[in-house]
């Protein structure tokens, strides 16, 4: 006995006839042409850009926290210039880096918006920022410049350098996610190329659209019940059409399991309906002669 007439068999001893290896690719094809449209949808890619976009914007925003964070003590340091604990000028000392700080950070979250509809900002913006950073690497190492202190420098000097460089990468980094979700827009809306997948009722080539509507489901927000989907079927069924599978999951975008129950019901209705109209026919034809006489 062949491995395939063992297969069959088993397959059968379940009460399941042997599918078609045609007819199983075809129905995949359709399957993977469905999720490679809704993969390659513009909000999807825009939705991904868009999650891209909001871990960049924390991890800068922490580093950025943090660097000043850790130049605040240097600076109320040299604020201070040796004035007694406590005292007032040594309290006062602790506002001069928040104060340079927060304008530093204001600017930074206005370019967060500006860059995100790509609209530049003036010039006064970029010295107002650069002079904020410029403020904080000067007085977090002037201590170590004054005593001649190469790793003293080295050290205070990372995190004012970091917070610069990272305070104008992340502006350019918003402008290339915003253009890189306007670039996916415009390469999913040239995506015409068709897909062709064979039917399974009929053995035709059928051609699926690479990019599909949403289901109504998720635009609507409402859960689509069996008679929701079974009206789209009847209202876009013609004399031509061969109701199937295949055919329900194509005009009504519905589940492979439900789209079996969905064309055995269609298909009930409609041969009701024919053998209504036919009976209809007979029952005129026999009224006719009776009426004549």
């Amino acid at each position: 006995m062949s491995t395939i007439t063992r297969v069959r068999e088993g397959v059968a001893a379940f009460g399941r006839p042997p599918a078609a290896p045609a007819a199983q690719l075809a129905a995949d094809a359709a399957e993977a042409a469905e999720l490679r449209a809704y993969a390659t949808h513009p909000d999807v890619v825009a939705l991904r850009v868009e999650r891209v976009r909001t871990e960049v914007d924390r991890l800068c925003w922490a580093g950025i926290v943090l660097g000043l964070g850790f130049t605040m003590t240097n600076v109320q340091s040299f604020a201070a210039a040796g004035t007694p604990a406590w005292s007032l000028p040594w309290l006062a000392a602790w506002l001069l880096d928040p104060t340079v700080s927060l304008v530093l950070l204001a600017i930074l979250r206005a370019e967060q918006v500006t860059a995100r509809y790509q609209v530049r900002t003036g010039s006064w913006t970029r010295r107002a920022k650069w002079f904020t950073l410029a403020a904080t690497y000067v007085m977090n190492t002037w201590h170590s410049w004054a005593a001649g202190s190469v790793s003293g420098v080295v050290l205070h000097s990372v995190p004012p350098l970091v917070v610069f460089v990272a305070a104008e990468a992340v502006t350019d980094l918003r402008d290339k996610l915003t253009e890189a979700v306007t670039a996916a827009f415009t390469e999913a809306q040239r995506r015409t190329a068709p897909v062709v997948a064979v039917n399974v009722s009929t053995a035709s080539t059928v051609h699926v659209p690479a990019e599909r509507k949403p289901r109504t489901r998720k635009r609507s927000g409402r859960r689509i019940t069996f008679a929701d989907y079974l009206t789209t079927a009847r209202e876009a069924w013609t004399p031509e059409a061969v109701v199937s599978p295949a055919w329900i999951r194509e005009v009504t975008r519905c589940s492979r399991g439900l789209s079996s129950r969905l064309a055995a019901t269609l298909t009930a209705e409609l041969s009701e309906q024919h053998a209504t109209t036919s009976e209809g026919g007979v029952s005129d034809e026999h009224d006719g002669p009776d009426a004549g006489e």
